[in-house]
């Protein structure tokens, strides 16, 4: 089993020290999904919600959360990203919209957890600006897809790995 880094031998959390890393090309990409009624979809891809433009509002919210992640996860460190891209793949079928972020940086420590913000910020916003209609949208599935860069290298989720559902 792998070493958790963020704990010092007494077992109390410490940020991890990166000083002795070697400077990487790293890049996460992380996706999510949030659900919701057919009325609401509808009404988010026809523009017509009271709010405005839900979909770009989200994609501006995402990326500003990935440049602020260690703001609001403890041992996270502050990172100065150099690409954070927030995506949007309706699925009308299923009244769902996929949401996805792409995190890159030249570093010494990785932006998973930037990407898992964006992510989560970017469905948080798509239900704040839709709850007055429907507040039984369920944002679901939040998970690491691919990261790469680093001592570790690649990490490509496999769907054995992961409870998610499989996004098509």
């Amino acid at each position: 089993m792998p070493k958790l880094t963020h704990f010092d031998k007494k077992g109390r959390a410490k940020m991890v020290d990166v000083s002795g890393k070697a400077e990487t090309l790293r890049e996460a990409i992380v996706r999510g999904s949030i659900y919701m009624k057919p009325a609401t979809f509808k009404k988010i891809m026809s523009g017509k919600m009271a709010k405005g433009d839900v979909l770009s509002v989200a994609k501006v919210a995402g990326i500003m959360a990935a440049k602020r992640t260690s703001e609001i996860i403890p041992m996270c460190h502050p990172l100065n990203l150099s690409h954070v891209e927030v995506n949007f793949y309706p699925i009308e079928k299923e009244s769902r919209i996929d949401i996805e972020a792409k995190v890159r940086i030249k570093a010494r420590t990785g932006v998973e957890m930037e990407g898992l913000v964006a992510v989560a910020v970017a469905g948080l916003t798509i239900y704040d600006m839709c709850k007055a209609i429907d507040r039984g949208m369920v944002l679901t599935d939040i998970h690491l897809v691919k990261k790469t860069g680093g001592k570790s290298g690649t990490y490509v989720v496999r769907s054995s790995e992961s409870g998610v559902r499989s996004k098509g």
